[in-house]
């Protein structure tokens, strides 16, 4: 797909992964509707793009479907059209096993990176279908086949999230609309301080149980808008997730252990 002249819908596009998949998307030439809970990250995210009227930026939270069903008629307002979605906001939970695990966080966690990304899809899929070409992404997780303990809950979430995405290439397989899922491993965000979230160290659930091997976030939105171009069934982001990528395949149980192991320290 070429990019240019396209319109990408982007969710959390105030702050790390999918403010640099909107940047890396106006660079080459498309247009894009931030979506984001942070008017503020919002506005820098528009500073930093200095892209006039080829960025729109709409403070929504995609836990509430009745403002996300409302996004795609301010979106094709402000630009014509939909070619594009691309969901990568996400939480993580606090690092507690899930023993010890409120369920009103896990109800967070669902809510936001599962529920948010239902939201998106089902407002924009009936847009979507309607162009003569097409694309819609979701961010998964290296967590959704590389099992973190202290991070059941998001993993899962990350799981539903690559099931679904797979289900909606199948159902979309006599479209236009091409259907990609993203893995990123440990990217250098600050998914912890946006969830709210206190963790010894201060490192990430990706971070720790790839040794702090972080790819920057400028590197994993070149990786998601070039899956968009090639038009990818699957990506990983970092040597860390695509080499867990491939031992889970090869031996889940010695993947899962050795997970265990690195996060030990951390869990306590």
């Amino acid at each position: 797909m070429d990019v240019s002249g396209k319109v990408f819908v982007v969710t959390g596009g105030g702050n790390g992964i999918g403010r640099e998949v909107s940047l890396e998307l106006l660079r080459r030439g498309a247009s894009v509707a931030a979506i984001d809970l942070s008017a503020d990250g919002l506005a820098q995210t528009a500073t930093l793009a200095s892209a006039g009227d080829r960025l729109t930026t709409h403070t929504v939270n995609i836990t509430d479907r009745e403002a996300v069903e409302a996004l795609p008629a301010d979106v094709v307002a402000a630009h014509g059209t939909v070619d594009g979605l691309v969901n990568v906001a996400g939480v993580i939970q606090k690092f507690v096993k899930i023993i010890d695990l409120d369920y009103a966080e896990i109800e967070k966690v669902m809510n936001v990176n599962f529920w948010g990304v239902v939201h998106m899809c089902k407002a924009f899929l009936p847009h979507l279908v309607e162009r003569p070409e097409a694309a819609l992404l979701n961010v998964a997780s290296m967590g959704a086949y590389a099992p973190v303990p202290g991070q059941a809950a998001y993993g899962a979430s990350k799981a539903a999230v690559t099931l679904l995405t797979e289900a909606l290439y199948a159902e979309l397989m006599d479209t236009n609309v091409t259907c990609t899922v993203i893995f990123p491993g440990a990217i250098g965000t600050e998914i912890t301080k946006n969830s709210g979230v206190e963790t010894p160290g201060g490192a990430s659930a990706e971070e720790a149980a790839a040794s702090h091997k972080v790819t920057p976030p400028a590197e994993a939105g070149r990786v998601i808008v070039e899956a968009i171009v090639k038009g990818k069934f699957r990506d990983t982001i970092g040597s860390d997730a695509a080499l867990m990528d491939r031992f889970s395949r090869i031996s889940p149980r010695r993947a899962t252990e050795t997970i265990a192991k690195q996060m030990a320290e951390l869990l306590g």
